[in-house]
């Protein structure tokens, strides 16, 4: 059995950086229920695992230097949550060479978009399968760390 920990993990960490991308330069509050469901509490009020774990991702991201926030809110969302200047970089970049394909109709801008991370991370959450987004969030992380 895989660690379904790990897998909610990418998704949580991909679903922010899609997010924080889709808003950037403009910083903007990132609630957990938004990225893995509505949060559930235990009869002490103390966030399900799930929640928690969400959350512990979007503090480890700023840690890590992906994200910068101003603070949180509960245990409930991170807010003033912007890309860091490399994280953009990183995601912006395209992840291979652009198709000079002559018989695309397409302009070579929006080639160059969809070759881009942040296209690969949309297309791996679109798609719903843990395995592609966790082979798209390990090319990014092995990216920032160059």
């Amino acid at each position: 059995m895989g660690d379904i920990h790990i897998d909610d993990f990418f998704k949580d960490a991909g679903i922010a950086l899609n997010r924080l991308y889709a808003s950037f330069p403009r910083p903007v509050t990132l609630f957990v229920e938004d990225i893995s469901g509505p949060i559930t509490t235990d009869e002490f009020g103390v966030p399900a695992t799930r929640s928690a774990a969400c959350l512990a991702t979007l503090l480890w991201l700023a840690e890590e230097s992906y994200l910068r926030y101003a603070d949180t809110i509960r245990a409930e969302a991170i807010d003033q949550a912007v890309l860091t200047g490399p994280c953009f970089a990183v995601l912006s970049a395209t992840t291979g060479e652009i198709p000079t394909d002559a018989s695309d109709p397409l302009p070579t801008s929006v080639r160059a978009e969809r070759g881009s991370r942040i296209s690969a991370l949309r297309v791996a959450l679109k798609s719903g399968n843990s395995i592609r987004v966790r082979a798209v969030m390990t090319a990014i992380m092995a990216a920032m760390n160059h």
